[in-house]
């Protein structure tokens, strides 16, 4: 198990406006105390949870067994939670033997979840995806990142007076529409170019109270100098970030950047790390243990990256398979120098449908 605490810092110049740290904090075990105007350093006590990768310490664990008793683990869970990318599909291609495999998983009675760190859609939008790939899957089923961002700013009471800007594509705007948060940026943003004349100096809206960002194939450098001017001069200002990988699966051909890229973008010119509410930072965790209902000790996390989905479920307490269908191969999972290790790994999720087979 993870034991870790993450440290933030926020300037004596900077004048957070929030006031329910209470309501937050009893509702979810990942912040301590994050909404007051000290100067000192504010620290999100994370035992069981990780709202930073960058400051983290990890305990080596046991290598990773083959899944060689799929029933076993299958009898041991009451819910499986799902990444998407890698793992359900690659692109807009489903992976085989994925449809099988879920409705054995609810054959069995077992809660079905899926979490995904992409941003672009909203979960109603996801939902038209599983449509369109030929499974079934209900809305509550599915949380992106996209709407953790959402959830988070609601959590919190986020002002109503105040915007959020929107460095990303139109699942997070869809979820701040729902939510009832007002915003701007986002797609309509991306066409709008800098010319860089004597005297020009961008001005930003002072009522940008956080700046979500996520994965925009519209990035720009008006982008960047927008929400670096928010992040540096409005007072108080959240620079919130839905994930931070690396790369991402846009077609089932090849790896590409994925949303850590523009995240980065962002942390260089603010020098200010990001809170991030996808995976691996234990938000959604929380926050699916608490609607369901659920212990963490019966989820299995499944996935196919080390450093965001296995580390995820690990900070949550769950017990986690790697599958290598997506962006980990099993010499990336046995290379010496990995530190994260699942508790198991497979081909693919289709692997459980052995125990089908067994059984005939």
């Amino acid at each position: 198990m993870l034991s870790i605490r993450v440290t933030a810092t926020i300037s004596s110049s900077s004048t957070l406006f929030f006031t329910n740290s209470k309501k937050l904090s009893n509702k979810f075990s990942y912040i301590s105390n994050p909404l007051n105007n000290s100067s000192k350093p504010i620290k999100w006590n994370c035992k069981n949870s990780r709202m930073e990768s960058s400051k983290s310490s990890f305990v080596t664990k046991a290598s990773a067994q083959p899944l060689t008793n799929p029933a076993e683990l299958i009898d041991s869970v009451e819910t499986f939670i799902f990444d998407c990318d890698g793992v359900i599909w690659k692109g807009e291609k489903l992976i085989d033997g994925v449809p099988e495999t879920l409705d054995l998983l609810r054959e069995k009675g077992k809660r079905l979840v899926f979490v995904t760190n992409n941003s672009t859609k909203s979960r109603k939008q996801y939902g038209k995806k599983f449509e369109t790939l030929g499974l079934s899957v209900n809305e509550e089923e599915i949380f992106a990142s996209s709407f953790a961002a959402a959830a988070y700013l609601k959590s919190i009471d986020f002002p109503k007076d105040k915007k959020v800007y929107v460095v990303g594509e139109d699942g997070i705007l869809k979820e701040l529409e729902l939510a009832g948060i007002q915003y701007l940026g986002g797609p309509e943003d991306g066409d709008k170019k800098i010319e860089l004349k004597p005297g020009y100096m961008m001005e930003q809206d002072k009522d940008v109270g956080a700046v979500v960002v996520g994965f925009d194939r519209y990035f720009n450098y008006h982008k960047i100098q927008y929400a670096t001017l928010c992040i540096r001069e409005n007072p108080g200002c959240l620079f919130i970030a839905t994930n931070r990988d690396a790369v991402t699966h846009l077609t089932d051909a090849q790896e590409w950047a994925g949303g850590g890229s523009m995240v980065g973008a962002i942390l260089g010119s603010t020098k200010r790390e990001p809170l991030v509410v996808g995976k691996p930072s234990t938000f959604m965790m929380d926050y699916l243990a608490d609607k369901f209902k659920i212990q963490k000790s019966q989820i299995c996390m499944v996935g196919d990256r080390l450093d965001t989905d296995i580390v995820f479920g690990q900070n949550g307490g769950c017990k986690t398979l790697l599958v290598l269908s997506g962006v980990t191969s099993l010499s990336m999972l046995q290379n010496p120098n990995n530190s994260t290790q699942p508790d198991f790994y497979a081909n693919k999720i289709s692997d459980f449908l052995s125990i089908k087979a067994a059984a005939v």
